[in-house]
């Protein structure tokens, strides 16, 4: 399979996540808008997602998916099954000590760390402490799940891994229409989507073990123990953790500063989930492909091919992501009050705030993605402590900057930081890996990056435009068909600019795309004139 087909297997799956997350947060929005019960959702379900990045995508998809591919070459599935096995138990007794300990502590871990800006209102505190109680174990489910995935995307099975989180949207979609028909009142809503993301993470398990099961590798349960192989995973994992959940954990502290200010909390995890369409449907299906292939390469010595493979992976997250950060940054309005502005939202006149914030994501959406293609450059070669560096530096700056802009810009503020730290982060990841002679220079990529940023500049002014032209069309008093039909015009206007101007400017050969990236990458990039 080539490497552009195993990037579509996984931006497939994640494709229909995101999609299906859209409908999800239009029905929470026009349910709860921005008020109270949004917020304290919102906050507490970042506890869960911040460990399970940290325990789960952040550690065992960048620590273990390289030793585990390593044990597949040295010792075939036989000795993989016993790596996973020996993983499984120590990750399993961590997990659930964990949960017991944070279901105890819950009270002041949402008071002091989580959401402290809560504290005024102790309604809002209490119901982000239940909402987190329930909602916590998930992390056990997700985190294993993870496991699995990360051994499937080894074994070159990528779908079942990437279909699974469907079921997340699929269930709580099921809730809010439960709770739409039932007459439930905001708190109601709030405690069943909750049930509903516990229900959704056994799901998710269960989907991705018998996928491992039917790859005919049987993980069993072993008595915890700290050997050797279990080690060098544990001192891998560590500053993986951290690195891989640096959007997470800078989350999780933008989430804290926003806690004191009304429907910020809620407002950034709207705007969040239009962004992380792209991000997660090139970025992560990018890094899941690249890092198992880029530690194959390298174990084999094939110097040629990682070079390939991680020239090739940039050109292809920024012939994507660069318009998707241009139409984020001019057409943020229209796409916001499209998607959510009914009901409660409508009510809460949120659309500006919401719109705000999603802009100055999309200025950082390039920088997010940058990091996941640069990152595999280190965990492939067993350097985990370098973008834990980084990512220490990441957070500061984050931190530093909402800080300070926060009381002034409210909720944009937490965007904002987010954006210069992700920028920060993607600047130091490449800079060491050239210094260090791990990214070799690609005349073609280099030549195509300013015509496809060209390219997008043409198409936000296209955009631009297009929202002058079509503004009764888009405005607010105008039927929610017709803002709908007015948006995808444009969308379609905008990508048939995008890539006519990217192919006029040679910024972009699909032919040539296509030919670097079959055989797993192995084909040798043309440069560009």
């Amino acid at each position: 399979m080539s490497l552009l087909r195993k990037f579509g297997t996984v931006a497939s799956g994640t494709l229909i996540s995101r999609a299906l997350g859209f409908t999800r947060e239009m029905l929470m929005a026009a349910a709860l808008g921005t008020g109270p019960v949004a917020d304290a959702f919102n906050a507490a379900f970042q506890l869960p997602n911040t460990f399970r990045r940290l325990f789960a995508e952040g550690a065992f998809n960048t620590a273990f998916v390289p030793l585990f591919s390593k044990e597949i070459e040295a010792a075939g599935i036989d000795g993989a099954r016993r790596f996973s096995e020996e993983v499984f138990g120590v990750l399993f007794t961590t997990l659930l000590a964990l949960t017991l300990v944070m279901e105890l502590s819950m009270p002041l871990i949402i008071g002091y760390a989580v959401a402290p800006g809560f504290s005024d209102e102790p309604e809002k505190l209490d119901m982000t402490v239940a909402l987190a109680t329930i909602m916590f174990p998930y992390l056990v489910c997700m985190s294993l799940a993870a496991m699995m995935s990360g051994m499937l995307n080894s074994l070159r099975r990528y779908f079942a891994a990437a279909i699974a989180p469907v079921f997340l949207n699929v269930i709580l979609i099921a809730v809010l229409a439960w709770g739409w028909r039932e007459g439930l009142g905001p708190a109601d809503i709030g405690r069943a989507l909750a049930w509903g993301v516990l229900a959704a993470g056994l799901v998710q398990l269960a989907i991705v073990w018998g996928a491992v099961r039917h790859a005919g590798v049987r993980v069993g349960f072993r008595r915890p123990r700290l050997t050797p192989d279990v080690r060098r995973l544990l001192a891998l994992a560590l500053p993986a953790a951290i690195t891989g959940g640096i959007t997470q954990i800078n989350q999780l502290v933008g989430t804290a500063i926003a806690s004191g200010r009304d429907s910020a909390v809620s407002s950034l995890a709207y705007a969040d989930r239009v962004y992380q369409l792209p991000l997660g449907v090139v970025g992560i299906a990018v890094a899941i492909v690249l890092l198992p292939e880029l530690a194959r390469a390298l174990k084999a010595g094939d110097l040629a091919q990682a070079a390939s493979l991680q020239n090739r992976s940039v050109e292809f997250t920024l012939f994507l992501t660069l318009p998707a950060a241009a139409a984020l940054l001019v057409i943020s309005e229209p796409i916001v009050r499209v998607l959510y502005e009914r009901g409660a939202f409508a009510a809460g006149n949120s659309t500006p705030t919401v719109a705000a914030v999603l802009a100055i994501f999309g200025a950082g959406l390039p920088a997010f993605v940058l990091i996941k293609a640069f990152t595999p450059g280190y965990f492939a070669r067993e350097d985990t402590r370098t973008p834990m560096y980084f990512a220490a530096i990441s957070v500061l700056v984050n931190m530093s900057t909402a800080l300070l802009l926060f009381p002034r810009l409210g909720a944009p503020a937490i965007a904002i930081a987010s954006a210069v730290a992700g920028w920060t982060n993607a600047a130091l990841l490449l800079g060491i890996l050239v210094r260090r002679g791990h990214w070799g220079g690609d005349r073609g990529l280099l030549l195509r990056i300013p015509r496809l940023i060209a390219a997008s500049a043409i198409m936000a002014g296209v955009l631009l435009f297009a929202t002058d032209f079509l503004g009764p069309q888009l405005a607010p008093s105008s039927p929610l068909a017709i803002q709908a039909a007015a948006l995808a015009a444009m969308v379609g206007i905008g990508m048939a600019v995008y890539l006519a101007a990217a192919l006029a400017l040679r910024g972009a050969d699909l032919g040539t795309i296509r030919r670097s990236l079959r055989r797993d990458g192995r084909g040798p990039a043309e440069p560009a004139d």
